[in-house]
């Protein structure tokens, strides 16, 4: 097995460096994050750092890098407006929200450059992604700023969810394999899942039961 040690990654070319250290820890998340600003321009870009913080209240958060020309948009308006929406990134979404990762200006919407569809509701101020099969709706809690990369990681609360029906079980779970999300690689490695089985809670003394997986309505 080969060794790479912390002399190794510190000697590293940094695009090398980043394309090993955000594989080595496993498969993360695709969203598309949007928000408008108080001045009613449309932003959306893709994010691989939302983490489910908790669900009671239900809150996830996400990572915004340190912040400059082209970077930290979605930041922005959800500091001056407090809303934001979450979206699954999907097969058709693939290559248009890889490219929102791009440093567009400020007065550039990332819906309209990359003819990303816009879904509007009534009585949400941040638009959803129109494609993406998992939606939801949130604001802003909190943030924690670190000191060791001057990131800052950000709270938000979900106050609402919009999901096809037939993706969601009885007890709740959403089968995100039928819904067609993707997961990241890296830095940009897109991949499909294959959902193989739901385990029930673990227990000490119990025996693992597996879950059964309904593919219909």
């Amino acid at each position: 097995m080969k060794h790479i040690s912390q002399k190794d990654i510190n000697e590293m070319d940094r695009f090398y460096r980043g394309n090993l250290i955000n594989s080595v820890t496993g498969f993360k998340s695709a969203n598309l994050l949007a928000t408008r600003s108080k001045d009613g321009l449309d932003n959306v870009a893709i994010f691989s750092s939302v983490t489910h913080i908790g669900s009671n209240p239900a809150m996830f958060s996400f990572v915004q890098r340190p912040l400059g020309y082209g970077v930290g948009h979605t930041y922005e308006n959800l500091k001056e407006t407090g809303k934001i929406t979450l979206n699954h990134v999907n097969i058709d979404l693939m290559d248009r929200a890889h490219q929102s990762s791009a440093k567009y200006p400020e007065n550039t919407s990332e819906f309209e450059e990359l003819s990303i569809e816009k879904d509007r509701r009534e009585g949400f101020y941040a638009p959803f992604v129109k494609n993406a099969k998992v939606q939801a709706a949130a604001e802003y809690v909190s943030e924690y700023y670190l000191e060791e990369n001057k990131c800052i990681l950000v709270i938000c609360k979900i106050t609402d969810i919009f999901i096809p029906e037939d993706i969601q079980q009885e007890d709740g779970w959403l089968n995100l394999d039928k819904a067609g999300t993707l997961t990241i690689n890296g830095l940009d490695g897109y991949a499909t899942v294959k959902m193989e089985k739901r385990l029930s809670y673990a227990q000490v003394d119990k025996k693992l039961e597996e879950i059964a997986i309904k593919t219909g309505k």
